[in-house]
């Protein structure tokens, strides 16, 4: 079944992915930016459910999970190894596709509690 914001869950997913593995390979040498892959994984596998299961709270998910993204990419981007590299590819295009998402998801939410 396609989602509406298939594109979005497929990125949050393959960042998660990323993420896990430039994490692991981080820790002990560089653990600010394996606290933060951790951070961004555990945000990019939340938010590719939450899409998953149309969660009236895709918007402000996705909103995180962006910063949680670019965080990420910024301290991945100082490091010279081919993990980061892919890492920060992976965060940077996840943080512009949660935005998108965040933006309509936004736009077509009710207020809370007039939700039936």
């Amino acid at each position: 079944m396609a989602h509406q914001y298939q594109t979005c869950m497929e990125a949050c997913v393959r960042c998660a992915e990323e993420c896990e593995s430039c994490g692991n390979q981080c820790l002990g040498e560089m653990p600010e930016c394996a606290r933060l892959c951790i951070d961004c994984a555990d945000l990019c596998w939340s938010c590719a459910a939450f899409i998953s299961r149309d969660s009236p709270f895709i918007a402000e998910l996705c909103g995180v999970c962006a910063t949680a993204c670019d965080a990420c990419a910024g301290e991945c981007e100082k490091h010279q190894n081919e993990h980061c590299r892919r890492c920060a590819e992976a965060c940077r295009r996840c943080a512009e596709e949660c935005r998108k998402v965040a933006a309509t998801a936004g736009a077509r939410q009710q207020p809370a509690g007039t939700r039936r």
